[in-house]
């Protein structure tokens, strides 16, 4: 499909864009919203340092978390700003919808309100 560019030279997940039209991240924030157990999502809270999978466009990646002052966690069912560092930095921008897996099943939904590093 593209001149000069081999088919093994692309994998699933990576985003192709013009040159410097877009810079990979590791840290944004985010409004998240948690499954409930009824929604089939968690059925227990979670805590800051909670390291779930986070799906973003084709790829997956995992990232901590952490939340805002005086929340000490969150339960099914919330609706959360919170703070996202992914392990790999990933093409992102403001907007960007993702999910939030854990053990094959989809456990919360979110957009990244701003980009941080």
């Amino acid at each position: 499909l593209l001149r000069g560019v081999e088919r093994d030279d692309v994998q699933r997940g990576q985003v192709l864009s013009k040159p410097g039209s877009i810079n990979p991240h590791t840290k944004f924030q985010a409004e998240v919203y948690v499954l409930g157990k009824e929604e089939g999502g968690r059925h227990t809270p979670f805590f800051p340092g909670y390291r779930p999978q986070f799906y973003i466009r084709t790829t997956d990646v995992t990232g901590s978390i952490t939340l805002p002052e005086n929340t000490e966690m969150v339960m099914p069912g919330d609706n959360v700003q919170m703070g996202v560092e992914l392990i790999t930095p990933v093409a992102i921008e403001e907007g960007l919808r993702f999910a939030i897996r854990e053990g094959g099943r989809t456990v919360g939904a979110g957009v990244v309100t701003s980009i941080t590093e």
